[in-house]
């Protein structure tokens, strides 16, 4: 009977966190949108230099920043337009990363 319940519960937390899309800025965890640090360098430069100090790369959706997952991919889209799928850990404002693309400006 414990094994039933388990496999049900197992189940049930792999549907609950599907993969979805996000489409967004690659940025880093400090700077969001806004590159105050490095204003006379390029977004990039500062983001990839923030990345590689105590923060992150992250995506910035307009509103929410959410750290990735992956910490290498992203440094080929430093300061563009990306689409990444992946699965929300909404406490922790984490994706887990399953892919990275760019876009265009849309």
């Amino acid at each position: 009977m414990r094994k039933i319940i388990l496999t049900i519960t197992l189940a049930a937390a792999g549907i609950a966190a599907q993969a979805a899309t996000f489409n967004g800025l690659i940025t880093d965890t400090m700077c969001a949108a806004e590159h105050r640090m490095m204003k006379d360098r390029p977004a990039g430069e500062c983001v990839r230099m923030c990345a590689k100090g105590q923060y992150a790369y992250a995506l910035y959706d307009g509103t929410n920043v959410f750290k990735l997952s992956d910490q290498k991919t992203p440094a080929k889209f430093t300061a563009q337009r990306v689409r990444v799928t992946g699965t929300l850990d909404e406490k922790n404002k984490t994706i887990k990363v399953s892919s990275i693309e760019a876009i265009g400006e849309n």
